[in-house]
């Protein structure tokens, strides 16, 4: 079920935005804590949420791929910035592209908004929208307090 919508899907950027209800505060936690991160991305994490800090994130599916990048900017709690790119691809090879999160309060809730840029064609844009939009949809889950479940591509 989609609880936002994808607002503009241009070649090379994908740009999608969800309602959540909880503060950006708590919203915000799921982007930095490890624990938290799993919990919505269903994949092991290693996060140092610090301008210059590693993010690496291994998927929990039989291809046990590995995205990685740097946090560029951390801004409690209304943004978070980092490179992504996944390792031994190389069409889109670590800190090839950038994903901007954006937490506006809205009421008791946040809006927040995702854009990832700097994708090299319309396939990894697409790609790309689909797994934010499934993980997106599981951060609604949890961020409002619920067990989003195991992932449902483990099997991919």
């Amino acid at each position: 079920m989609r609880t936002g919508h994808e607002r503009a899907r241009q070649k090379e950027v994908v740009e999608l935005e969800r309602r959540i209800a909880a503060p950006p505060e708590t919203v915000f936690s799921y982007f930095v804590d490890s624990e938290k991160y799993r919990r919505w991305q269903g994949v092991g994490a290693e996060l140092d949420p610090r301008p210059g800090g590693v993010f690496r994130v291994t998927m929990t599916n039989r291809t046990g791929q590995v995205a990685s990048g740097v946090y560029l900017e951390v801004e409690p709690p209304t943004r978070v910035v980092f490179t992504w790119g996944w390792e031994g691809v190389e069409g889109l090879p670590p800190g090839a592209s950038t994903v901007e999160v954006l937490l506006e309060r809205d009421g008791d809730g946040t809006v927040l908004r995702l854009r990832h840029g700097g994708l090299p064609n319309e396939a990894a844009c697409q790609f790309h929208a689909w797994g934010w939009n499934l993980t997106l949809d599981r951060l609604v889950v949890a961020g409002e307090g619920g067990d989003p479940g195991p992932y449902p591509h483990a099997e991919y």
